[in-house]
C-alpha cells in the first residue's frame, strides 16, 4: 500500500525538519523519514552536545582561575558523569521541541530507512520512497517532490581503523563515560580545535596533528596564527605540516601510538586516545540514487542553484551536497528548496554571506572573504583591525585576547569580509552578516552607535580603522 504526499523529506536533521516545517506553512502535505531521532547529527552528535560540553569545560576553567576575579574557591572538582547528564538533558529538551513542531505542523514522521526508487508501478518517474521500518515492515511513499537531506558522518583516513574505544571520531568521544588523561587529535580544523580547547579546559593533555601548514586552514591567516598562539599558551601541543601514517598505528592497553611525516622528519605521537577529526563524508550510499539520474561527484550529490538534482522534482540540501557543511546553511537551503518547489521567487544563496563559527576558547567567527581570497580575486583591499585589549568590557570579562579584522574594497568601499577571534565573537558575527546582506560599508558600520561598554565596540573600532579613524588605537 502506498501513501501520497506533496513532499517527502529523507532525513530529519536540521535541514530536513526545517524544510518540512516551511513546506507545511506553504500548505503542503509532508512526511519526514528518519532512521534515528529527529534533529539528526546537529542535535544528537554534533552542534548541541559538543557545545554543552564546551560550556562545562569553560565553567571549570573559569573556576580554576577564580583568583583573578577575586573569588576564592576550594576543592574545585569535575563530575564528568554530571557533565554528560547535563548534555543529554539539553539534547532531550530540544528533541522534544522538534517533535512538538512536527505535530504542530501536521507533519508525518516515519521511523525507518528510506530508499529512492526508480520509475515503477507506483510512480512513472523516479522518486517514490520505499521505507524499511524497525519492525521489518515496508511502506511506500509517493511524493510529488522529494528532498534528500541524509546528512554526513565523520570521515577517516584510508587505513586508519576506528575501533570506537581507543581510536575514535567525535561521535564516540561524545559518549565517553570518563575523560582520558591524554589525547592526540588528528586534524586541526573546526571540530579538531573545538575538541582540543574543550579537553584542555577539562585538564586533558592534548596534541593536535594537522596536515596543512596551519590550524583552521580555511580561516584568515592572521586568525589562524592567533588561535595557534593562544592554544600553545595553554600548553596544547600543535604540530602542523604533518602527514599522518595510518599504517604506523599501534594500540595497546591504555595507549595509542601513531607517526606522522613532518618537515623535520618522522615524528611519533602517543596518548590514551586518538581522536580522528578530518572532515565529514556525505551519506549517499544505499539510498537508491543508482535508480535515478541523480549525479554524485566527489562523494556529493550535484545540484543547481535551486538545489534541484538531475531529476528536477528531487532536491538535495545540507551536508549531502557538500559546500558549507553547517546546520544553519542546511536550514536555509531547505527553506529555499521548498519555496522553489512551491513556485515562489527564490534568490540563490550567496555563500559568501554565511557566518561561520568555531566554538573554542577563544571563539572564532567570520563572514565573507579572507584577505588572501580578496587579493587573489583581484580586489585592491584595505584592512582595519582592532584588538579586544583596550576594551573595558573585555577587561571586565577577563578575556581580552583576540581582535576584529575588517576587509574592504579600496575602490568601492564595499565590505568584503569580517573576521573575529576573541570572547563571544560567535554571538557578534551576525552584525557582520547583516552588513554583508545590506552591502554596508565600513563607514556605515563605524558610524553605527555601539553601546559602551560592550565587546561589539571592537567591530565599530575595526570599521573606523579601515579608513584610519579609530578612536581608541
Amino acid at each position: 500500500m502506498s501513501q501520497e504526499y506533496d513532499l517527502v523529506v529523507l532525513g530529519g536533521g536540521t535541514g530536513g525538519y526545517v524544510a518540512a516545517i516551511r513546506a507545511s506553512q506553504l500548505g503542503m502535505k509532508v512526511a519526514v523519514v528518519e532512521k534515528g531521532k529527529m534533529g539528526g547529527t546537529c542535535l544528537h552528535r554534533g552542534c548541541i552536545p559538543s557545545k554543552a560540553l564546551l560550556r562545562s569545560a569553560e565553567v571549570f576553567a573559569t573556576l580554576k582561575e577564580g583568583d583573578k576575579y577575586g573569588v576564592t574557591a576550594e576543592k574545585i572538582g569535575l563530575d564528568f558523569a554530571r557533565v554528560q547528564a547535563r548534555k543529554e538533558g539539553i539534547v532531550e529538551q530540544l528533541h522534544k521541541g522538534i517533535q512538538y513542531l512536527m505535530k504542530k505542523g501536521n507533519i508525518t514522521v516515519i521511523e525507518g530507512f528510506g530508499r529512492v526508487m526508480g520509475p515503477s508501478i507506483f510512480s512513472p518517474q523516479a522518486g517514490a520512497v520505499r521505507i524499511e521500518t524497525p519492525s521489518g515492515e515496508q511502506e511506500m511513499l509517493v511524493p510529488r517532490f522529494l528532498l534528500l537531506a541524509t546528512g554526513s558522518r565523520p570521515r577517516t583516513l584510508p587505513g586508519l581503523t576506528i575501533d570506537g574505544k581507543q581510536v575514535v571520531t567525535s561521535d564516540e568521544a561524545l559518549q565517553w563515560e570518563q575523560l582520558p588523561s591524554s589525547v592526540v587529535i588528528v586534524g586541526g580544523g573546526v571540530i579538531g580545535i573545538e575538541w582540543a580547547s574543550m579537553l584542555n579546559d577539562f585538564g586533558v593533555e592534548v596534541t593536535v596533528v594537522e596536515y596543512a601548514d596551519r590550524i583552521l586552514p580555511t580561516e584568515d591567516e592572521e586568525i589562524s596564527k592567533e588561535m595557534a598562539r593562544l592554544l600553545k599558551k595553554r600548553k596544547i601541543n600543535i604540530v602542523t605540516g604533518a602527514r599522518v601514517l595510518p599504517e604506523s598505528l599501534e594500540t595497546s592497553e591504555g595507549k595509542v601510538a601513531i607517526q606522522a611525516e613532518t618537515a623535520g622528519g618522522v615524528q611519533s605521537f602517543s596518548a590514551e586516545k586518538l581522536l580522528v577529526s578530518v572532515g565529514r563524508q556525505a551519506n549517499v550510499e544505499n539510498i537508491g540514487l543508482e535508480a535515478t539520474e541523480i549525479k554524485v561527484e566527489n562523494g556529493f550529490i550535484s545540484v543547481n542553484e535551486y538545489f534541484q538534482t538531475a531529476e528536477s522534482h528531487i532536491y538535495a540540501i545540507g551536508d549531502v551536497i557538500g559546500g558549507l557543511q553547517l546546520a544553519h546553511v542546511a536550514s536555509h537551503e531547505g527553506i529555499l528548496a521548498v519555496e522553489h518547489m512551491a513556485g515562489l521567487a527564490v534568490e540563490p544563496l550567496d555563500y559568501t554571506k554565511v557566518p561561520k563559527c568555531t566554538y573554542g576558547r577563544p571563539e572564532v567567527a567570520n563572514v565573507g572573504l579572507t584577505e588572501a581570497e580578496a587579493r587573489s580575486q583581484g580586489f585592491d583591499v584595505k584592512v582595519g583591525k582592532f584588538s579586544f585589549k583596550p576594551l573595558g568590557k573585555a577587561l571586565v570579562h577577563g578575556e581580552n585576547d583576540g581582535f576584529v579584522k575588517i576587509i574592504a574594497d579600496a575602490k568601492t568601499n564595499d565590505l568584503l569580509g569580517v573576521h573575529m577571534i576573541g570572547p563571544h565573537v560567535t554571538d557578534m558575527i551576525s552584525e557582520a552578516g547583516l552588513a554583508r546582506v545590506l552591502d554596508a560599508t565600513p563607514w556605515e558600520i563605524g558610524h553605527t552607535i555601539h553601546p559602551h561598554p560592550t565587546l561589539s565596540e571592537a567591530i565599530m573600532e575595526a570599521a573606523l580603522t579601515v579608513d584610519g579613524k579609530a578612536i581608541h588605537s
